[in-house]
């Protein structure tokens, strides 16, 4: 027997299009703007800085020759299919777990376009300190990073059935 869709969490995908939209968007805008290495100062800790990342975070694997893209982009599909099965499960009260689900599928689902179209995902948010820069990144990994913070917090916050069966 088959759940509605509006009673499991797969009614928070509509999220995961904003932030693929947003993501893409973003990346757009910067390739349309900037060339390859540019970099534009926004405040005294930020720039925009366009950037090719081969790899996975913090350019992981980036210098490996090429079999990366497949493999990550194996990842990505996994964890989507994964996270999509997760959300056709949880209830629709659920709202945070999908909220970060849909998040994280938004995010991986944005970095695979990449992957897929270019052979690298385009980075472009550039935080540093003086001379020391975080590693480059886009609005796609912020989702993901965001969701994933999510789906922690979710495991600290005790559920109403669980307090009151632990105090009986």
């Amino acid at each position: 027997m088959t759940k509605p869709l509006c009673s499991t969490g797969l009614r928070w995908l509509w999220l995961a299009v904003v932030v693929v939209i947003l993501d893409l968007g973003s990346k757009f805008l910067v390739m349309g703007h900037f060339q390859l290495g540019e970099s534009m100062p926004l405040i005294p800790f930020f720039n925009l800085t366009y950037a090719h990342n081969p790899g996975a975070a913090f350019s992981f694997l980036a210098d490996k020759g090429g079999w990366q893209r497949w493999f990550f982009a194996l990842i990505a599909l996994v964890i989507v299919v994964i996270l999509l099965v997760l959300m056709y499960r949880n209830g629709s009260k659920q709202r945070m777990t999908n909220i970060a689900f849909a998040m994280i599928i938004g995010g991986a689902l944005g970095n695979l376009f990449d992957r897929m179209v270019h052979g690298f995902v385009i980075d472009f948010i550039d935080f540093y300190v003086n001379d020391w820069h975080y590693p480059i990144f886009n609005l796609a990994d912020s989702f993901i990073c965001v969701g994933a913070v999510l789906v922690v917090l979710e495991g600290f916050i005790a559920k109403p059935n669980t307090a009151a069966k632990s105090k009986g």
